[in-house]
């Protein structure tokens, strides 16, 4: 009489496998975009009110910056209001991890059987899908309201990669606050240092404008720089300086926020 033998078990793969953590954060980051698609309050900050300074923004002064500097205004305003975008999506994402923190559902995300990297990796991806998205629709609107690329398909390719990256270097510091305060207006008092960075930048008026004494800090902080090389990349002039400006600061900023952030989103998720 023949005698069955039980068919082998499938081997199963380790949570902690490479291929663990990118399907893992794959994963995770569907839900993080997903639920930011869902959000009124990251829709809002991420896509409405831009568009809507933006248009302000045109109507209001573009015509006086055009006069005083013969440039059209919207190759400052679309990076500034770009930029703008990315920072305040980042600060309504990290409200948001703060109430997943306080709701335990980042305690429940670490007692499953999933890489313990994939969920702040989820957040860092979903945050680069995030800000790249919302840069297109901003930039399609500024190519609306006369807007437009004059240096090739390359510069034009840099001149959205830039966003992401200066964007991402912000979304380091919001996390990092975020899960270690258990406090959403802290994180949402960030928003200053955001409005001080739009104001006193070389998107929103020409640097000329700025009195003597407070332009080398509106040339030098790092929106302006960003702006300064994202209009260099759209329409032509000295790029080498905002560039590598702008790369030192944002690396700056993810080095020096990084590990916090890691830190602490680790505490936050064994609470």
């Amino acid at each position: 009489m023949a005698i069955s033998m039980p068919e082998p078990t499938a081997v199963r793969e380790s949570e902690n496998s490479p291929v663990a953590l990118v399907r893992h954060t794959w994963i995770q980051v569907q839900r993080l975009l997903l639920r930011w698609v869902r959000d009124p309050v990251t829709l809002l900050e991420t896509l409405i009110i831009p568009c809507l300074l933006l248009l302000m923004l045109d109507i209001v002064v573009g015509s006086p910056i055009q006069k005083f500097t013969g440039s059209d205004a919207l190759y400052g305003s679309v990076p500034m209001v770009a930029l703008v975008g990315a920072l305040s999506g980042s600060i309504a994402s990290g409200v948001m991890l703060g109430r997943e923190r306080n709701a335990g559902l980042l305690a429940r995300f670490w007692v499953l059987p999933v890489h313990r990297a994939s969920g702040l990796a989820s957040r860092i991806v979903a945050e680069g899908c995030r800000i790249f998205g919302g840069s297109v629709v901003i930039i399609a609107f500024g190519m609306a309201l006369g807007f437009r690329f004059q240096q090739g398909p390359l510069h034009t390719l840099a001149f959205f990669v830039l966003p992401v990256l200066f964007g991402l270097s912000f979304a380091t510091l919001v996390i990092a606050v975020a899960v270690f305060t258990a406090s959403s207006g802290l994180v949402e008092s960030i928003t200053i240092v955001t409005s001080l960075l739009m104001f006193f930048s070389t998107g929103f008026v020409p640097l000329l404008a700025y009195p003597d004494w407070i332009q080398p800090i509106v040339r030098n902080q790092p929106m302006s720089v960003a702006v300064d090389a994202m209009r260099a990349l759209a329409e032509g002039g000295a790029l080498a300086r905002p560039l590598s400006t702008m790369l030192i600061w944002s690396v700056a900023a993810i080095a020096l926020f990084a590990v916090p952030a890691a830190i602490g989103y680790r505490r936050a998720s064994r609470r």
